[in-house]
């Protein structure tokens, strides 16, 4: 199963770093988009316009509106739309799949129905592909202007990871592998949420101390929920878990940092929403695993608190002292036997 061809699916920054970089290593890439003015300006000018400008694509790359010529030939299809937008998008195609087309999602989001994330939505679709989730500390605007980074292909396919990682890895771009599907996939899926609660602590001025403390809760209560539907607490020690918390906790490029910053600064969801422009799957997120974590009594308190400072006028500062009087008091949550926790 070797990649040759290769189409992303979405024309926001990130499938298009993709594209670029399958470009760059010689596979012959083609972009699926909605926008024919951004399918022209990548044939004829070598831009994004909207979502990279300035950042000079590979002319090797092409783009195009029609969804089933991009998928015909394609070895690999890497997923890029917004988590709301998948299952419509693939189920317009996924009967015309052969066996050997793999399937990548690279969005950070869960379907709100049966609380299934992107690799199941997929694979519930396309039984007989080959499935993968690529995530990690990807921040698209520093890969686009080719500063390190790394990221996580997660596949039960063997195969699948390693042409991932010969297909993606260059100088700037590392591709480690997992065959933890499902806790990659959940580590980016929930650290959105937390992006959104330090962009709060930012806003309102508060300490280094503070972030800090912020972050390292956000770990121990994605690993805790994690757990408790099944996944590998390890895994959130890795680049999918620990990494992308930090990295989308700490930067003013992270989307759904920004969101959580504009309210803390006083804007309403919709104007925070608004002034962004993109999508923010930490919002909708939230919601989901709020709903999830009160189904299974799963103890929150950051989920719970964002939730009433997004959805309900709370005032982000409770957020953080609610940690203070919290019930849980260990440090490291699967270090104790549970009697001693």
């Amino acid at each position: 199963m070797n990649f040759n061809k290769a189409t992303v699916i979405g024309g926001g920054s990130f499938g298009t770093v993709v594209a670029n970089i399958l470009a760059d290593n010689d596979i012959q890439t083609v972009q699926w988009l909605r926008d024919p003015a951004i399918a022209d300006a990548i044939n004829q000018q070598n831009l994004n316009p909207k979502y990279l400008p300035g950042t000079e694509l590979n002319p090797e790359l092409s783009a195009s509106t029609d969804l089933d010529a991009v998928i015909e030939d394609a070895d690999v299809i890497f997923v890029s739309v917004p988590s709301r937008s998948v299952r419509d998008v693939v189920s317009t195609f996924a009967a015309k799949l052969k066996p050997h087309q793999a399937l990548v999602s690279t969005t950070k989001g869960i379907e709100q129905e049966n609380f299934l994330l992107m690799s199941q939505v997929l694979s519930d679709l396309c039984p007989d592909n080959p499935v993968g989730v690529l995530s990690g500390p990807n921040l698209a605007k520093e890969i686009a202007r080719r500063e390190l980074a790394a990221t996580v292909i997660a596949s039960k396919n063997s195969d699948l990871r390693r042409n991932v990682q010969s297909g993606l890895s260059c100088s700037y771009f590392r591709v480690y592998a997992s065959d933890d599907l499902y806790g990659v996939e959940l580590s980016g899926a929930l650290k959105n949420i937390y992006a959104i609660v330090s962009g709060f602590v930012a806003a309102l001025g508060m300490g280094e101390n503070s972030r800090s403390m912020i972050i390292t809760r956000s770990l121990a209560e994605m690993s805790r929920f994690a757990v408790a539907l099944g996944a590998n607490p390890l895994t959130f020690l890795g680049l999918a878990g620990v990494g992308d918390l930090v990295v989308t906790c700490s930067s003013p490029l992270s989307r759904n940092y920004r969101v959580g910053f504009a309210i803390g600064e006083g804007k309403t969801l919709d104007e925070a929403i608004e002034s962004l422009g993109e999508v923010a799957e930490g919002v909708n997120t939230l919601r989901y695993v709020r709903a999830k974590a009160a189904e299974l009594d799963i103890y929150m308190p950051l989920v719970m608190g964002a939730y009433e400072v997004l959805f309900n006028g709370a005032d982000p500062r409770l957020i953080a002292q609610g940690l203070m009087s919290g019930e849980h008091a260990s440090d490291v949550e699967f270090a104790l036997p549970r009697s001693e926790i």
